[in-house]
């Protein structure tokens, strides 16, 4: 994992906003993030702040025990910072990280906490993720009873050897039985977690591993080109020559079949990554990131936009704990987004959705680039003509690049 937290300004000790980020506040889609930073091992890819039980050994305030007071108290704190607002959630998603190593209890009291604090609109979303070796049909109906609407389960892959190389716990088959499980305890909206590019990995393999995922009956599925990320088991091994790097036709090849198999299963893009059965299925948790609501992020290193003001907690869980317990914000450090920077951020998040970008955000170059990625086939003529930068399937491939164009 990462060493060092961004640079930024000091946060107040009571974790008090400025007025900019107060303004409007209650007019833009709120929610919670909640980061619970435990997992059984630690896998080869993931640069993620977790942590394993070895690893916290025995440091106060950093147990499986002792996570839920503090999130608690970072909920308390969160609720005074944001003053008298009428603020109900909209949506909950709590990442890590494994949330279901802990007892189902200790999430629920979590939810119980924010409504009684914020309260949350009719159809709240909340989700949470989980392996689907550390839940199963009685955990999960205890998380349907308590409120959760939603459950994503990291599948990776259906082959053994490509999960080896991940370093992933579970055992192939064990996702679609836990799909199957969340189904009989209630969950209408189950996703699916890929990911397409490990080392070892044909593309027999990923076509077995989307169809595997198709046959548990998901309304929604992720997947995600592998990312070698410094610092980790996997970055080591490629360095080391033991695995080769992700090929970048290898990662296109296999994107463009992902789509095509899920597209003919029903599952339309709407996001570069993600798929639904329809627009009830989207995550509405990640579209509020992506189109620049609100939301507090509650745990160890979690993230935080308000009102153009963003933030980030201090990483280790017993420091973090510490902080909460002496009535301190856990904030590390803070920056306030000056105008350009929300504009780029708009640009390189609304891309990436379906329904794509205004593209009257761009500048005049931008506008021009548009021009020439709509001749060159990366975006879709009739919508930027009706004003939209959408981009198209080949452009979802280069998504990075049209946006570094478009930006100039």
């Amino acid at each position: 994992m990462p060493a060092t937290l961004p640079d930024g300004e000091p946060v107040p000790a009571d974790g008090a906003l400025p007025e900019s980020a107060l303004a409007g506040l209650g007019e833009r889609p709120f929610g919670v993030y909640v980061h619970v930073p435990f997992c059984a091992t630690r896998c080869g890819y993931c640069d993620f702040n977790t942590y394993t039980a070895e690893e916290l050994g025995t440091t106060p305030g950093a147990s499986r025990a002792s996570w839920v007071e503090g999130a608690l108290a970072e909920i308390r704190l969160a609720r005074r910072a944001l003053g008298d607002a009428d603020l109900p959630v909209t949506t909950v998603f709590v990442g890590g990280g494994t949330p279901t190593l802990l007892p189902a209890d200790d999430l629920v009291r979590v939810v119980d906490a924010l409504r009684a604090h914020f309260g949350f609109v009719p159809d709240a979303e909340v989700t949470t993720e989980a392996n689907p070796e550390s839940i199963g049909p009685e955990g999960l109906a205890r998380l349907r009873e308590g409120g959760f609407t939603r459950v994503s389960f990291g599948m990776q892959s259906s082959r053994p050897h490509v999960l080896d190389v991940l370093d992933r716990a579970h055992t192939p088959g064990r996702p679609a039985i836990a799909a199957a499980e969340a189904r009989a305890a209630g969950f209408d909206h189950v996703n699916l977690d890929l990911i397409y590019g490990t080392p070892g990995e044909s593309l027999d393999d990923w076509r077995d591993s989307v169809d595997c995922a198709l046959d548990a009956g998901p309304d929604h599925l992720s997947a995600y080109a592998l990312v070698v990320e410094p610092g980790t088991r996997l970055a080591a091994r490629v360095r080391r020559g033991e695995l080769p790097a992700p090929d970048d036709d290898d990662l296109a090849d296999k994107y463009l079949l992902a789509d095509e198999l899920l597209t003919a299963a029903g599952l339309r893009w709407y996001e570069v990554s993600n798929w639904a059965s329809d627009s009830g299925a989207r995550c509405r948790h990640n579209l509020l990131y992506w189109t620049g609501g609100d939301w507090w992020g509650v745990g160890p290193g979690a993230h935080s936009h308000v009102g153009g003001t963003r933030w980030w907690n201090v990483k280790h869980p017993a420091a973090w704990a510490s902080h909460l317990a002496a009535g301190r914000s856990p904030a590390h450090a803070r920056e306030v987004l000056d105008d350009d920077t929300r504009r780029v951020e708009r640009v390189l998040l609304e891309l990436r959705l379906d329904g794509g970008l205004d593209s009257g955000v761009l500048d005049p170059a931008g506008r021009a680039a548009a021009s020439g990625a709509a001749a060159g086939g990366l975006l879709e003529p009739a919508a930027l003509a009706a004003g939209r930068a959408v981009l198209t399937r080949r452009g979802r491939l280069l998504a990075d690049a049209v946006v570094r164009d478009l930006l100039g």
